[in-house]
């Protein structure tokens, strides 16, 4: 739950809704950017297999060992764990968070190449969906994209925030945060094309003598492109990253949250965990204008064309320079997410279905 918020979310909405939820984990020792690579690059296969091996055996011990259970929820990135609880349990419905899809991700990231690659990531993705009673996506975009003999299994689950966010929003202004300081800036991420770093990295490289302070955390793809875009810009802090159960706090005691700002296919059908956390830390949000963020968040966020760097940078700057909106915009956004996508609400539908 650390390294995946979205698990998290999952289970503590289902607790507050009043089912028993009981854990079984076994790390599987790699991060989502090392799963994917091994995905692109069908020769590390078998360091993958036998990880997952070693991961089944122990993840099989520990199931056994509870009650019966009602329902087993796999969390995202188990495309593989899935086939496991369908083997071990046949007849209990299975939940696939298939927040992330193999095939998807690696197009994203630039990885899949094509040929005998794509197919290989279409069958897991494929093998997956099969084995799942019910398939939970965050969109209407993403259920659209599920394969049509899948889509009427599927429900839309956003992915929201866990309540240690909203635990971290200030109750008032800091003091020393008055109308002199420059604005902060947060944003968090693995800097995959998905999340446009470059063009935060191209933004902050127009906001040269600006009032714009900027903290970027996380590492990956596009970090050397939107550092080399952020030359001689405003001044910035980048931190490889920082522990989840620091990052809300951090985040919190910034004025402004980034979204994304990517362009690509996958870009316009999401809305990511860092708005709604970023919102919940009570900080004003600005991402890209895409129908799924603005659905969700309607007047909740600041929005810019997806790519438009230059349409960033005044938007920072316009927050900079009037505080009144600046405050105003914070208030939508934790407002916005308030209602709506704590843990409790987010997985409603979930619970809906697996009570129907």
């Amino acid at each position: 739950m650390k390294s995946h918020p979205r698990v998290g979310v999952l289970a503590e909405g289902l607790r507050a809704h009043g089912h028993d939820v009981a854990e079984c984990n076994a790390p599987l020792g790699l991060d989502t950017a090392s799963r994917v690579a091994i995905l692109a690059q069908p020769w590390r296969l078998p360091q993958l297999g036998w990880r997952l091996a070693s991961c089944w055996f122990r993840l099989a011990v520990g199931a056994r060992r509870g009650p019966a259970p009602d329902a087993i929820v796999v969390g995202y990135m188990g495309h593989f764990d899935v086939r496991l609880a369908r083997l071990l349990f046949r007849r209990t419905r299975i939940v696939l968070d298939h927040l992330i899809g193999a095939g998807d991700t690696a197009r994203d990231r630039n990885l899949s190449g094509g040929g005998l690659k794509a197919k290989l990531l279409t069958a897991i993705d494929a093998g997956a969906l099969k084995s799942a009673d019910v398939i939970v996506v965050d969109t209407d975009e993403h259920l659209a994209n599920l394969p049509e003999q899948h889509r009427s299994r599927g429900v839309v689950v956003p992915v929201g925030a866990p309540e240690d966010w909203f635990a971290a929003a200030p109750a008032q202004e800091k003091p020393g945060r008055g109308e002199d300081a420059p604005l902060r800036v947060a944003f968090f991420g693995l800097y995959t094309p998905l999340q446009g770093a470059p063009v935060i990295g191209e933004a902050l490289g127009k906001l040269a003598g600006a009032p714009v302070e900027v903290t970027m955390v996380g590492h990956g793809q596009e970090l050397e492109a939107t550092r080399e875009a952020a030359e001689g810009g405003c001044p910035t802090t980048w931190i490889e990253w920082v522990d989840s159960a620091e990052l809300p706090a951090l985040v919190a005691d910034h004025d402004v949250c980034l979204g994304i700002f990517g362009t690509g296919p996958k870009a316009l059908r999401v809305v990511p965990n860092k708005v709604f956390q970023g919102a919940a830390a009570g900080c004003a949000i600005v991402t890209s204008d895409t129908a799924p963020q603005r659905r969700a968040l309607g007047d909740g966020a600041v929005y810019v064309p997806p790519g438009d760097a230059t349409a960033l940078a005044d938007a920072l700057t316009r927050l900079a320079e009037d505080r009144a909106e600046l405050a105003a915009a914070r208030k939508r956004a934790h407002d916005a997410v308030l209602e709506r996508f704590g843990c409790s609400a987010v997985v409603e539908p979930l619970v809906r279905r697996l009570e129907s």
